[in-house]
């Protein structure tokens, strides 16, 4: 973003020293990024952004960070998972409150404006008078979350006649609390190797479940459908391979009634 983005990083700096709080800033080549480690721009701009703050926790020596992602964009999030194809576990990609392990540090990442809606934080500004930057970026079309948000949600509510995003908001609140459940009678599945007669034993809803759980202990990013279904073809009893493809070139493979990741 050039020189909005250079003003951005000044504003936050000033607004800092003002309040007397720390002041971290990094950038990083986000397009080089993506195309080294063979991923969508998106998906590198997140991780280049949680290495960050990891990194930054760590210096700090501090465990919890507070993001501020809003109703508003559990909304979005929840409809481009839902038009991705993910299953239950993959729409409840924003959590109030959640742990994350990045690199070497375990943090735990709490999101208190979640249940807050944009236009309220807008009206809290203005009341208060105070002075914000807007990211020049969510202007463009490009993203498709700003299509999803200026031009896909906005026909969806003039086609139905009423705000959809309440409704939507709440499907993704009873995800959440029925993911969370579920995701308790699951192991935490931190070893590196996934059991291939354990995994038979579950049903095919509980299989997925674990796999998405046991890639994501592994850190691997990007776990879609399609992912879970290979790595879950290994434990088929009449599977004629014993290697599938993961994301960003690394592969799941079964030996000895073992699945790992190489």
């Amino acid at each position: 973003r050039g020189r909005s983005s250079d003003a951005d990083a000044r504003f936050v700096e000033r607004l800092a020293a003002k309040y007397q709080v720390d002041f971290e800033l990094a950038a990083a080549n986000i397009r080089a990024l993506a195309k080294k480690k063979k991923m969508s721009i998106e998906i590198a701009a997140r991780e280049a952004r949680y290495s960050f703050f990891a990194k930054a926790a760590k210096r700090h020596g501090c465990h919890t960070i507070f993001l501020a992602h809003h109703a508003d964009d559990l909304v979005e999030t929840f409809l481009i998972n839902l038009f991705r194809g993910a299953g239950s576990a993959g729409l409840v990609a924003i959590r109030e409150s959640s742990t994350r392990r990045i690199d070497d540090v375990e943090l735990t990442i709490v999101r208190p404006f979640l249940p807050v809606w944009r236009k309220e934080i807008d009206c809290y500004v203005r009341e208060h008078r105070l002075r914000f930057r807007e990211d020049a970026s969510n202007k463009s079309l490009d993203p498709l979350r700003n299509r999803l948000r200026h031009r896909v949600i906005p026909f969806l509510e003039k086609v139905l006649g009423r705000n959809i995003r309440p409704t939507i908001w709440r499907a993704a609140a009873i995800a959440v609390e029925e993911e969370n459940w579920i995701d308790g009678q699951l192991p935490e599945y931190s070893d590196a190797e996934l059991s291939v007669p354990q995994l038979r034993a579950l049903p095919i809803a509980l299989q997925r479940r674990a796999i998405l759980k046991w890639l994501r202990a592994q850190n691997i990013s990007e776990v879609g459908f399609d992912v879970v279904e290979r790595v879950r073809s290994l434990a088929d009893r009449e599977a004629s391979t014993a290697k599938v493809n993961l994301p960003r070139d690394r592969h799941a493979r079964r030996r000895a009634r073992r699945i790992f990741i190489e």
